[in-house]
């Protein structure tokens, strides 16, 4: 990221924009939400707690990055754990940058975290992707950087209307003035799922976060209504519900 008002090589910033989802199959279904996402340097969080009065790292605010909903959940430094997590699947990642929803109010629910490795002279060398679903459940994608979208099998039951027999596909490239993310979710027969989030970086400053949380008030919350929401839209449509299927202990 380059220099400028808005935020590039800050230790944070902040993207504004909207996430979408589209169901192909069985039932047509799409929804589009606003809302906020925090880019954050894992190592530089000492600065980043300094950018404005009403951001925090690790403890409450109006809106806060607690490194402890993520990664390891406080049994190491998270910048630690994800370079470690890279490197168990050969990836030397440096330098690490998370996108994710912060929290607000102290509230968040993050579907997925998304966690950037740089080498040392800032070229892309992986991403890793952890998904969580609303049981608590997580899982972790490592995917290398070069395939133009890498794939992963699915490995954790997400949705109660899809099956665990599919294959993600995603689009990350890393974020710069804008941020795009996409995952297409696959089955035998095609693409069934597609999940977008498109925003655009502002600075992670007091005006900024105001006039952003102005437009998604109380957004964290409303990730986890919309998701509850949505479901019962689809159950509505008739969409046949999948069992969750047992994890392994």
């Amino acid at each position: 990221m380059s220099g400028g008002d808005d935020g590039a090589g800050a230790p944070a910033c902040l993207y504004v924009g909207d996430v979408m989802h589209a169901r192909l199959r069985p039932r047509a279904h799409r929804f589009r939400y606003r809302v906020l996402a925090l880019w954050i340097d894992l190592d530089r969080l000492d600065e980043a707690r300094r950018l404005s009065p009403l951001f925090s790292v690790g403890r409450a605010n109006l809106v806060a990055f607690e490194p402890n909903d993520h990664g390891a959940r406080g049994a190491r430094p998270l910048a630690e754990w994800a370079r470690a997590t890279f490197a168990a699947r050969g990836v030397a990642a440096e330098r690490v940058r998370l996108l994710a929803y912060p929290r607000i109010l102290g509230f968040a629910f993050n579907p997925i975290t998304l966690y950037y490795g740089f080498s040392g002279d800032g070229g892309h060398v992986g991403t890793i992707a952890e998904v969580r679903n609303t049981f608590g459940e997580r899982h972790v994608y490592v995917l290398p950087a070069g395939a133009s979208r890498p794939q992963a099998g699915k490995a954790l039951h997400v949705s109660p209307f899809l099956t665990m027999d599919h294959v993600y596909r995603f689009g990350l490239e890393p974020p710069g003035a804008t941020a795009r993310v996409s995952i297409v979710e696959h089955d035998a027969d095609g693409p069934v799922l597609t999940a977008v989030f498109a925003g655009r970086r502002r600075a992670l400053a007091t005006a900024s976060l105001a006039a952003a949380l102005a437009r998604t008030p109380l957004m964290t919350a409303k990730v986890v209504a919309a998701i509850h929401w949505e479901a019962l839209r689809l159950w509505a449509k008739g969409v046949p519900v999948v069992p969750r299927p047992r994890r392994a202990r």
